[in-house]
């Protein structure tokens, strides 16, 4: 059963995507970044255009906001459009002292509190993890280009906002989690389940403890290193 979210033809979609989570920016990285870009879907104001990258054929497509939408999106273009790599791009919460404001966190693997890689592994638990290749070749990529990085696990969560008193922030900090998210934990689980290739780049956005955060300009502009190391990344899989 398929849920039918897109209205593109069979071929429209690149082996490669880029997903971010609004629909708008999706249609900021096709204007600014793919040469000769076409929107191919528009299912529910989901913005999906395709065109290419240095030469090379790639797709960008939003999946909304928490991995539910995250996991059907992703389901979609492996199991109906054949892509082969899923490279995720958006944006976390700190709340490691560490990591700051405007850092990109590679996600090696995601955590989380949601039940759905545990429904996908018969009970038991999952380690929902990038792709080795994938990862290699974007920290190369954000070696090269310069940016202030981290590889990490991640916390994706089910919850924006987290209930009263809860001491999720310090137990993340114990275990060496340093951001908080909403998708990647359910687009590894998607990839690893129909043998995709699958990996993570967030930019911090948000201090959870304050909460401090970049402002709307900031969040615009901030993530365009991101964008370009997933985008040079990429190419060298092969």
């Amino acid at each position: 059963m398929t849920a039918n979210i897109f209205n593109a033809q069979p071929g429209d979609f690149a082996e490669t995507v880029l997903m971010p989570g609004d629909s708008l920016r999706a249609k900021y990285i096709a204007e600014k970044y793919m040469s000769g870009a076409g929107q191919i879907t528009d299912v529910r104001n989901m913005l999906g255009f395709t065109g290419a990258y240095k030469g090379k054929k790639i797709s960008v497509i939003a999946h909304d906001t928490g991995i539910p939408s995250a996991s059907v999106y992703c389901a979609e273009l492996i199991i109906e459009y054949g892509v082969k790599r899923i490279i995720r791009v958006g944006n976390c919460g700190t709340v490691a002292a560490s990591v700051k404001l405007g850092d990109i966190v590679i996600a090696l693997g995601a955590s989380t509190d949601s039940g759905v890689n545990r429904v996908r592994f018969n009970g038991f638990d999952f380690a929902a993890l990038a792709d080795y290749e994938l990862l290699e070749n974007v920290v190369t990529a954000a070696r090269m280009k310069g940016v202030r990085f981290h590889v990490a696990n991640i916390f994706s969560s089910d919850l924006f906002y987290p209930p009263p008193g809860s001491e999720m922030w310090d137990i993340m900090e114990r275990l060496n989690i340093p951001v908080v998210e909403m998708d990647v934990a359910g687009i590894y689980g998607v990839a690893a389940e129909y043998g995709a290739k699958a990996v993570a780049l967030c930019t911090v956005t948000d201090e959870v403890r304050a909460p401090k955060g970049l402002s709307a300009e900031e969040r615009r502009t901030s993530l365009d290193p991101m964008i370009e190391v997933a985008l040079e990344g990429a190419f060298h899989a092969g």
